[in-house]
């Protein structure tokens, strides 16, 4: 039997999400008839409403009618906008024990000397400052071609940045640039790390590795540009030190690891209609399998929880841990106000196109990443994720700088949901595509791990979906390639929260 043209996500709802391109004319629920064209992923109207009045999805308001509107009009940025209404927090009202899956699943990881698991093995170039960029770069492509006789060593990877200079030499950002790199430096899928800096910059590479807990050793070294005599020199003796380590760091054999080992991010980029139908969901019952394995599952993007961290706060395990989100929010409104921002300048362009209509829409769909467990912690960007279990992260919306606070925390996969079509990679963190519809899946086939648009289709349960994405997560961590690895991509997306001004 073919799927119905429209998709009701709650009885409560007064819209209904195209499956397909509705022609005006066509009749779809209840014999309702779309009184334009409805785009697939958008949403079209089932019971009139009054200008000013409620426009529900999920069972959840995600704007208002900005005119009176009659069943099958085509409800989008035309006739829907923002406004205020009152969330209710509930501060712990969902919280439920966990049913804890027992024995836990195994992964084949690299057991760290120092106890850690790891998924992946580089070695590392962290650039305190863009002005070390270039060096870092010339330094990797001198070292790539010995990678050969090292079959176990996946690469290095230069992480360059635009900052690390022209800011303050203390305070939030810069504490946020150095427990970036910090985190970076230190991560499990690191063999090794070069700390490479210029030398006069306002990060200076002394205060780094003090206020890091990091110290010079056989797997870190911090070299200067003008320490060193200059681009030539210092890419020489990075380049010897990287060598010497090369057996060391190869001689690594993947062991048998608990998945609570695991920490998994949860990520969503070029979102659509259809991604808090498809794979964010999707994405949840992987998280709440990985949770229940003993795991860790990571989500962030706070201007996208913006208008659903009432769902947050009402899964969190205590009134404390509920309100560092709620200060977090407050946070953003300030910073928003204080840059002449507004919290609904997201979603962006192409989430418009593929049906998303408000930030608020935007956000229950993203929180859906976070299946269904208890919020155990909430953590400021780049700090080093300790506790197991669902939790959360402080960061921005734009993708490769969530994902990095994510990656500096400690995450060593991540899943990324898109239904646009993102090609995001990440090293040192295995980066899976899942996409949310089938026809962005046979279009971008090279980029995209996995193809939740089967939920859309009809053809497979959301939990079923989700079962297949926790397997290639654990495949993923024992060695399996990501389409992004296997394209070479990672390398130019690591990108540190920039905050405050440049001077």
């Amino acid at each position: 039997m073919a799927a119905p043209l429209s998709i009701r996500l709650h009885p409560n709802d007064n819209v209904v999400v195209a499956r397909v391109d509705i022609l005006p004319g066509t009749p779809v629920e209840g014999g309702i008839a779309a009184t334009q064209l409805i785009p697939a992923g958008h949403k079209m109207l089932t019971r009139a409403v009054a200008a000013g009045g409620a426009l529900r999805k999920y069972n959840q308001v995600i704007g208002f009618a900005t005119e009176d509107l009659d069943p099958g009009a085509h409800v989008h940025t035309h006739n829907c906008a923002m406004g205020d209404f009152e969330r209710d927090y509930a501060y712990c009202a969902d919280i439920h024990p966990t049913d804890f899956i027992a024995p836990a699943a195994t992964f084949d990881g690299y057991r760290r000397a120092d106890g850690r698991a790891a998924t992946r093995n580089y070695i590392g170039i962290v650039t305190t400052v863009n002005c070390s960029a270039a060096t870092s770069r010339i330094i990797a492509n001198k070292v790539a071609p010995l990678l050969e006789a090292f079959p176990n060593i996946d690469g290095v990877v230069p992480l360059t940045h635009g900052g690390g200079c022209g800011m303050a030499a203390s305070g939030l950002e810069m504490d946020v640039l150095r427990r970036t790199l910090g985190g970076y430096a230190r991560h499990a899928n690191m063999a090794a790390a070069v700390m490479l800096g210029l030398g006069c910059e306002t990060n200076q590479i002394a205060g780094l590795m003090k206020a890091e807990g990091l110290a010079e050793g056989p797997k870190l070294i911090p070299m200067a540009i003008q320490d060193e005599g200059g681009v030539a020199k210092t890419a020489a003796r990075a380049a010897d030190f990287i060598r010497e380590l090369l057996p060391d760091a190869n001689d690594v054999r993947r062991v048998p690891i608990p998945v609570s080992e695991l920490i998994l991010a949860l990520q969503c980029g070029g979102s659509d209609g259809y991604s808090g139908i498809s794979a964010n969901p999707a994405l949840g019952v992987a998280a709440d399998l990985l949770v229940r394995h003993g795991g860790t599952a990571v989500l962030t993007e706070t201007p996208e929880i913006y208008g659903a961290e009432h769902l947050l706060t009402r899964r969190a395990v205590s009134r404390e841990v509920g309100e560092k989100i709620v200060e977090r929010i407050k946070w953003w409104e300030a910073h928003c106000a204080r840059t002449g921002g507004a919290m609904n300048n997201n979603p962006s362009a192409g989430n418009k196109a593929g049906g998303l209509t408000t930030i608020l829409e935007k956000s229950l769909g993203a929180v859906a990443k976070g299946g269904t467990t208890n919020l155990v912690d909430v953590y400021h960007y780049a700090q080093s994720i300790t506790a197991k279990g669902f939790v959360y992260m402080d960061g921005p919306g734009y993708d490769p700088v969530s994902a990095t606070g994510q990656i500096a925390g400690g995450a060593n996969v991540l899943c990324f949901t898109t239904g646009r079509g993102s090609v995001f990679g990440c090293k040192p963190t295995p980066s899976l595509k899942l996409a949310t519809n089938s026809a962005i899946y046979r279009r971008m086939t090279d980029d995209m791990d996995i193809n939740c648009g089967t939920i859309v289709d009809g053809e497979e349960t959301i939990e079923a979906c989700g079962r297949r994405i926790f397997d290639l997560i654990v495949r993923t961590a024992s060695g399996e390639k990501t389409k992004s690895e296997a394209l070479g991509i990672g390398d130019d997306e690591f990108e540190p929260w920039k905050i405050g001004a440049t001077m």
